[in-house]
């Protein structure tokens, strides 16, 4: 895993010293994604640099350097990532006459761009990855990124020069950068919590989108290229629909098994040590127990434990890892140890980012990256096989709603509001021994809120987008901006088979995934220099995913089912059927103690209104709110907090 940059620039005067400073400059800001070497590369007659930080994990010698030039010197390439199938890749290259200094699968993908073109090459792999190649026979630069978005890659022009780089700070790192926040963009983070794909928080900014690639040719100022797919989730979900999974539920339940295991595979072979997240759920606990199987030594296990017991999975992971045999390392942590990251993130996360769940995920990746270099993680399995609430919830809402009158069911979600978030948590933890497993969820007045907001909706979309939403109207936030389409597009151009919590699934791939999950444990891990890897996004994986019939994953209202049926073939089904916890922190109990005073201090009015970003009556509103006690205002106050925190540091 790795860090990359890059800058072509337009300007004739400039000299390869200027040049190589803006690279050493550029890769340096990030040397956390590659602390093991770092270099940069200069083509003086284009006027282009390509610069690399390198995290060492396949081929640990200089023959996997980077930049790496092809034997026949044409392309040179700065790669952050991992190819899987590489070794199935240099055979089918060495058959064709492909010779090899080392065994890194950056060499492998170089003769691949050689040997069968650019595109046609990305199609080949199996992997996650950004980087970049120089032409220099055609003057053309060509970006790219895996299917699913695991690895970032931003790109844009600065002036006179165009730049790219895995993350913003290398564009930070430039002299006289100067950029403008993009208050359109701003709208979709207030809503969200991030910013999603292919949108920067900067104007003139874009992130290249999952399964895209670009060519740069004869390049003119502020003019970006329309990237092209070499693989889409619209045709992956089209192909499924035409050619269904027709076995029965056990065949099912042994094709989900096969690919699961032929994902975790791949994804074991490094040459540094290898370990897993484990958090007891059903996704983590499967890709672990696949890994235990192939394994010929206990596995390296990780998981963070909080003292506060409602947050606290660490004995579920402490149950499976015993039972699966694992090599477990739980820590402990404090809500003192926990807060004391808060100061960190504006920096790991340089656009700004509102899932607090960042938190505990950086916790877990130091932990890990005390023992490993490599760690397996169980995200995605609920986007492929419905495992969030939201999805039932939604399901259940929209299926009772056509039976009950609008006006009715506005009195009711007046009623569910009459009650403070607080006094509902009170009355659910009375009722805790007597309430059936499904209704025993943390945080129960939050979600009965939520509940009650969506009682009036009469449109399955309108109803996933306030499902989703932080702040349901951004625009009444954020002045003199207009919110841009993003989910609702993405809705729209969905496959129109698809019904209505698989149409959920299809955009959350799309918008959740890579703008929320992906970003947060690619930012975590690689701020302490860990690679985290995947297995459920193998792209072979997600489009079986899209075979099977949507009965094998969502069940009596329950997600999962199939990958359930696989993990009761390695663990008792007692150790992981429970309801689902998240990976959450008691911020809201936070924000009225001990982050009261750092939390006044960026919400502050004239602060607010002298940044001139967000009306500060409506943010001191929901902040006052808050306090007060009645009503948990987290995740709005969250957002706005992260985004003042991170223009502090940046701005």
């Amino acid at each position: 895993m790795c860090g990359i940059a890059g800058l072509w620039s337009l300007e004739t005067a400039i000299s390869v010293e200027n040049l190589r400073a803006n690279g050493l400059a550029m890769t340096a800001s990030l040397h956390h994604r590659g602390p093991d070497a770092g270099a940069v590369w200069v083509d003086p007659a284009a006027g282009l640099m390509v610069g690399h930080r390198r995290l060492s994990i396949l081929d640990l010698s200089p023959s996997g350097a980077q930049p790496m030039h092809s034997q026949c010197g044409r392309y040179v390439l700065v790669f952050n990532g991992e190819i899987y199938n590489f070794a199935r890749l240099r055979d089918e290259l060495l058959r064709g006459g492909a010779r090899f200094k080392g065994h890194s699968d950056t060499e492998i993908l170089l003769a691949g761009f050689a040997a069968w073109g650019f595109e046609a090459t990305l199609k080949r792999t199996n992997g996650m990855f950004a980087l970049a190649l120089w032409d220099r026979a055609e003057r053309v630069l060509l970006l790219a990124r895996d299917r699913l978005g695991e690895k970032p890659l931003y790109y844009g022009w600065h002036g006179g020069n165009f730049l790219f780089a895995s993350e913003l700070k290398a564009f930070q790192a430039l002299d006289d950068y100067a950029p403008v926040i993009d208050r359109e963009v701003l709208t979709l983070y207030l809503r969200h919590g991030y910013v999603p794909d292919p949108e920067c928080i900067y104007r003139g900014f874009r992130k290249l989108g999952a399964g895209q690639w670009l060519a740069l040719t004869a390049p003119r100022a502020g003019h970006l290229p329309t990237p092209l797919a070499y693989w889409s989730l619209q045709t992956a979900v089209e192909q499924g629909r035409a050619a269904p999974f027709l076995g029965a539920e056990h065949e099912g339940v042994e094709a989900l098994e096969e690919a699961l295991d032929q994902a975790v595979k791949l994804r074991m072979v490094a040459d540094v040590p290898l370990g897993a997240f484990l958090s007891g759920g059903i996704d983590s606990s499967t890709i672990v127990a696949l890994m235990q199987r192939q394994s010929t030594r206990p596995v390296q296990t990780f998981s963070i434990g909080f003292t506060v017991p409602q947050y606290d999975e660490a004995p579920y992971a402490r149950a499976v890892a015993r039972h699966l045999g694992t090599q477990h390392t739980e820590l402990y942590v404090s809500p003192e140890e926990t807060r004391a990251v808060i100061p960190q993130l504006a920096t790991m996360y340089d656009e700004p980012f509102a899932d607090s769940s960042q938190i505990p995920t950086h916790l877990v990746s130091a932990l890990a990256r005390r023992h490993v270099t490599v760690a397996m993680s169980g995200d995605a399995g609920d986007e492929l096989f419905g495992g969030y609430t939201r999805y039932a919830i939604a399901a259940q809402l929209w299926r009772r709603q056509q039976r009950l009158p609008q006006g009715l069911r506005v009195l009711a979600g007046r009623a569910l509001r009459a009650v403070s978030t607080a006094q509902w948590d009170r009355l659910f933890a009375l009722l805790g021994p007597v309430l059936p497993s499904p209704l025993r969820q943390p945080m129960p007045g939050d979600k009965l809120h939520k509940l009650s907001r969506l009682l009036a909706i009469d449109d399955p979309l309108a109803m996933y987008l306030r499902l989703i939403s932080l702040w349901p109207v951004p625009t009444d936030v954020v002045l003199g901006a207009q919110e841009p389409a993003s989910v609702l597009a993405l809705a729209a151009g969905a496959p129109r088979a698809l019904g209505h919590v698989e149409r959920m699934m299809y955009v959350d791939t799309l918008h959740y995934l890579p703008g929320d999950i992906l970003t947060k444990v690619d930012r975590a891990s690689m701020a302490v220099s860990l690679e985290a890897r995947v297995p459920f996004l193998d792209h072979e994986l997600v489009e079986l995913a899209w075979r099977l019939p949507h009965a094998f994953k969502v069940r009596g209202g329950v997600g999962k089912w199939v990958l359930r049926e696989v993990l009761a073939r390695h663990v008792p089904r007692s150790l992981f059927e429970r309801p689902k916890m998240g990976f959450g922190i008691p911020i809201d109990v936070w924000l009225r103690g001990p982050l009261r005073e750092w939390a006044e201090t960026l919400l502050a009015r004239d602060r607010l209104a002298n940044a001139g970003y967000f009306d500060p009556a409506r943010v001191r509103a929901v902040w006052q709110a808050h306090l007060a006690g009645g009503h948990n205002q987290q995740y709005l106050l969250w957002s706005v907090l992260m985004f003042e925190a991170w223009r502090e540091q940046w701005h």
